[in-house]
């Protein structure tokens, strides 16, 4: 064992310095842990460890010793996180990319040989969108159908890979098979939780239905959908035509579940949150980085909606680093969790 991951204080590498992992950052070393960060951009990296503290490493191969890494950069992932898993570093990933999760869920056999835990999709979406599937849920007696909806982008990255998922070939999980739909299709009005609220949202290559459909396999349907104008439609397939915003803006996230009651009855159970989308993601990547630190993720692939990672103890969490989380009741009103 290293010197590193043999201390009391664990050191928790973090790759991206952008608007969500100096935020992933600032948690980890709000909580006392030390962090070490990478960029490409030199300078971001630098201007993070200011914020927060920590320290500037010079190559990603220099977090290998870290007890944890938390990757945040720009998709692809699935060759670094090979590459942390090989040395027998743990490893979260907030990427959102369905090309990339694919090879990231198929690490599995990798994360188990070598005894370390992989968690994937630990953003808003896939990520909290998983945890408030098992909130939503929770509220039935049996689940046939889970359906998701998000709104918004964490900063130009995150902009980017939503416009490509909106003009790219989508993924559901429809009575017992897999469909790909064209995206910017199947559009439905969704109301999102305050001060979102209303949206045209549409299917697109968004990882949620992968991820959900491993945890949920009973589940007859499941979707996922990204809120657009008729601009975005238009131009997916196009380079975007206006620069992200580099900050990122307000996003939410929405969960409907749909199954029966104890009696049998048809019921629909909706939760979901919003906030700076950025926010969203780091508190759920925070929170995995704790459950990984704690040794509660067992070794191999996970996602936030997998019962070995207890996602209801995750969402908890994920209140405690300002996720509020939002139930519709049927009334005119939310109510916290």
């Amino acid at each position: 064992m290293s010197e590193s991951r043999a201390s009391s204080t664990p050191i928790v590498g973090v790759v991206g310095a952008g608007v969500t992992g100096s935020r992933v950052a600032a948690h980890l070393a709000a909580s006392g842990t030390r962090v070490a960060v990478f960029d490409v951009l030199h300078g971001a990296a630098v201007a993070a460890t200011r914020r927060v503290g920590g320290v500037v490493v010079d190559s990603v191969s220099d977090l290998e010793v870290c007890d944890v890494v938390a990757v945040c950069s720009p998709a692809p992932h699935a060759e670094l996180v090979a590459t942390f898993l090989r040395s027998g570093t743990p490893t979260v990933t907030i990427g959102d990319d369905l090309d990339d999760l694919r090879l990231l869920v198929a690490l599995d056999d990798v994360a188990r040989h070598h005894g370390v835990p992989l968690m994937l999709g630990v953003g808003m979406a896939p990520g909290l969108s998983g945890l408030l599937a098992h909130f939503a849920a929770a509220q039935l007696h049996s689940v046939d159908e889970l359906h998701v909806a998000i709104h918004g982008t964490a900063g130009p990255a995150c902009a980017r890979q939503h416009h490509h998922a909106l003009g790219s070939t989508a993924l559901g999980w429809h009575d017992g098979k897999w469909i790909e739909p064209v995206g910017g299709s199947g559009r439905d009005l969704v109301w999102f939780p305050e001060p979102i609220e209303a949206n045209d949202c549409y299917r697109g290559a968004l990882g949620d239905p992968l991820l959900l459909h491993r945890a949920f396999p009973e589940v007859q349907r499941i979707s996922a959908r990204v809120s657009a104008t008729r601009r975005d439609r238009l131009t997916a397939r196009l380079p975007m035509l206006t620069p992200p915003h580099a900050s990122g803006d307000l996003g939410a996230v929405r969960v409907e579940a749909r199954g029966a009651g104890v009696d049998g009855e048809r019921l629909t159970a909706i939760a979901g949150a919003a906030a700076p989308t950025a926010d969203l993601a780091a508190a759920v990547c925070g929170a995995a980085v704790e459950a990984v630190l704690s040794g509660r993720v067992p070794p191999g692939a996970h996602s936030t909606a997998d019962l070995a990672v207890d996602p209801l103890a995750l969402l908890h969490r994920a209140t405690a680093l300002g996720v509020r989380v939002q139930e519709f009741t049927g009334v005119a009103r939310a109510t916290s969790w």
